[in-house]
């Protein structure tokens, strides 16, 4: 499965349109709130028309990297989606203490693990970067700790736009910035807090070593393959333009099997699911460094645990929107299939979770440190910022079980070396997994 996730993934629409004929059903799935009839014909949506007339129609993967990554018209190159000005907004731009208790937790993952004399942080997709500072404050807070180990920073980014803010966000002003775009490291500086800071655009151009991954509403946004099950078994859903609307697009189903099939789950029960190689690539990646070096992964994101089926989606300015309708506006997103990530991580290490955000943070102690911040503040409007940020962290009909956790640790991190947190043992246990228990230091 490695080698053909590796191989296999950017070869799959152009191998499917080899194997097809050109008798394609139209099939109707949920994609996100209509905008009406007179819709924008994008510079992004001429280019994927004229990529159809050209080769066919494409799938749902590709349809994501285009739209999504494009170097010349792609949405993440090009737009500062996040915040309230965007199209969307995230945990870490909502309240500090989000950031503060991811912190909190890697020291904790840290100590447990034998407070290892290196300490690579590398964040995967690291938006404004305002995880990452709200994490490097904890560290600076609780350098007393930390003050033996030597810790760097990695950020794994391929929106030169977003790396830019990043830098600003994270980067000690007085420390001009090293720049080489034609490198695997293409930037390089360090931090507000005197650590050394680099941004990269693949996980494997990271260094190899002890290291924490922090993966926060990463995998939802890259390329899914969705499969629908017919009589005639299973069936992918790929693009094509409208035949009754030469500027517009539309779901059809593959008359036949396609080779991303092989990516579907032999056990499967849903009648549609969503399956996304990249992800399984950089599951399969983390797994391999956890399990030959230490540290850990924390993954947060929309998601199930195998349950869902048609999640596909787009936003702009922070509303549903229709994924088909004016391409390269709007974010693009299908929810985490952690079930997928668990497999994928093929037993060499052990996962946790999902469990929902709501339980991880109040298992970290938000409701403490939320005091605490309260106590310590007069200004109403500090007060008023403080609650509406926890409300919209912890409240269940907002983001509290909309979102989940999930971990990938050694082995060894475990009770028995098992993935079972409660399994008993007659010698010391290792201490439990913050988060995906109460906090406990020792």
């Amino acid at each position: 499965m490695s080698v053909l996730l590796r191989t296999g993934v950017g070869t799959l629409c152009a191998a499917a349109r080899a194997v097809i004929p050109c008798l394609w059903r139209g099939k109707c799935f949920s994609s996100g709130k209509e905008l009406g009839e007179n819709s924008p014909v994008t510079p992004m949506l001429r280019h994927l028309m004229y990529k159809i007339k050209s080769t066919g129609p494409i799938t749902v993967a590709e349809y994501m990297r285009e739209v999504l990554t494009n170097p010349a018209k792609g949405y993440y190159v090009h737009h500062d989606m996040l915040g309230e000005k965007g199209d969307f907004i995230t945990s870490p731009e909502i309240s500090q203490i989000f950031g503060e208790l991811l912190g909190i937790w890697l020291i904790s993952e840290w100590m447990a693990t034998g407070k290892s004399s290196t300490f690579q942080l590398v964040e995967l997709g690291p938006g404004r970067g305002t995880l990452t500072g709200d994490i490097l404050r904890v560290f600076s807070q609780l350098g007393s700790v930390l003050k033996n180990s030597d810790i760097s920073v990695h950020l794994v980014e391929v929106s030169q736009k977003l790396s830019e803010i990043q830098a600003v966000t994270l980067i000690e002003e007085n420390v001009p910035l090293e720049r080489n775009a034609g490198s695997l490291v293409y930037m390089k500086g360090v931090t507000k807090s005197g650590l050394p800071i680099s941004w990269y655009r693949d996980i494997q151009d990271v260094p190899k070593g002890y290291s924490f991954y922090l993966a926060h509403e990463f995998f939802d946004v890259l390329p899914v393959h969705k499969f629908q099950k017919t009589p005639q078994g299973w069936r992918e859903v790929f693009i094509d333009i409208d035949p009754q609307a030469s500027d517009k697009l539309r779901f059809v189903l593959a008359p036949c099997a396609t080779p991303a099939e092989a990516f579907i789950w032999s056990g499967e029960t849903r009648d549609h699911v969503e399956v996304c190689p990249d992800a399984g690539v950089i599951i399969q990646e983390l797994s391999q460094r956890i399990a030959r070096a230490g540290g850990a992964a924390l993954i947060a994101d929309y998601g199930h645990d195998g349950t869902k089926t048609d999640t596909f989606r787009g936003f702009c300015g922070h509303k549903l929107h229709d994924v088909l309708i004016a391409p390269g506006t709007a974010d693009l997103t299908a929810d985490v299939d952690f079930s997928y990530l668990r497999r994928m991580t093929q037993g060499k290490v052990a996962s946790l979770g999902p469990i929902t955000q709501q339980m991880f943070l109040k298992n970290m102690g938000i409701d403490v440190r939320l005091k605490v911040l309260l106590d310590n503040s007069d200004e109403p409007s500090t007060r008023q910022q403080l609650l509406q940020g926890y409300d919209m962290l912890m409240n269940s009909k907002k983001m509290g079980e909309r979102f989940n956790f999930f971990a990938l640790v050694p082995h060894q991190r475990l009770p028995n070396g098992s993935h079972q947190m409660n399994a008993r043992k007659s010698n010391p246990s290792p201490a439990p997994v913050a988060g995906f228990d109460e906090l406990a230091w020792r």
